[in-house]
C-alpha cells in the first residue's frame, strides 16, 4: 500500500486528503520529530497533484505546528506531543466529524452513513487480502 493514496471520488478535497494523511502520520508516530518530510515537487510527482496542492498542505501544516519549513533544506516534522488535541484517537474524532458533517450535506441519513461505511470497510478489507 502507498503511503499517500488520494481518493478522486472523494468529496473531501485532494489537499485536505493530504493533510488528514500527514497529520495521521506524525501523530501516530510514523514520523518523528526531526524526520525530513518528502519535497514538495517530489511528492507533487508521486501522488500525481499540482505542486501547488502539496505546497498549500505544507503551508498548512507549518501553520498548525505540524512541521517547519527551512529555507533550501527542506520541511521536518516538530514535536507535537504537548500539543493539546494530539493524538490518534483525536485525530480521528476531527477525521470523522468532517466525514459525518459531509455526508449530512449530501443528505444522508445516520443509518445511510452507517450501511456506507460499513460496505467501504468491507471492500478496503477485500483489497487487502487479494493485494496481499
Amino acid at each position: 500500500m502507498a503511503l499517500f493514496e488520494i481518493d478522486e471520488k472523494s468529496s473531501i478535497p485532494i489537499w485536505l486528503q493530504l493533510k488528514n494523511r500527514f497529520i495521521y502520520l506524525i501523530t501516530s508516530g510514523y514520523y518523528k520529530p526531526g524526520d525530513q518530510l518528502p519535497t514538495v515537487r517530489g511528492l507533487a510527482a508521486d501522488v500525481e497533484v499540482n505542486y501547488n496542492t502539496v505546497s498549500k498542505v505544507y503551508m498548512s501544516l507549518e501553520q498548525d505546528g505540524y512541521i517547519q519549513s527551512k529555507r533550501r533544506q527542506g520541511a521536518f516534522v516538530l514535536d507535537v506531543s504537548d500539543k493539546p488535541g494530539v493524538n490518534i484517537s483525536s485525530t480521528a474524532e476531527i477525521v470523522t466529524q468532517e466525514y459525518l458533517k459531509r455526508c449530512f450535506e449530501l443528505g444522508m441519513s445516520l443509518e445511510d452513513i452507517e450501511e456506507q461505511f460499513s460496505r467501504s470497510v468491507c471492500e478496503a478489507k477485500e483489497r487487502r487480502r487479494v493485494d496481499g
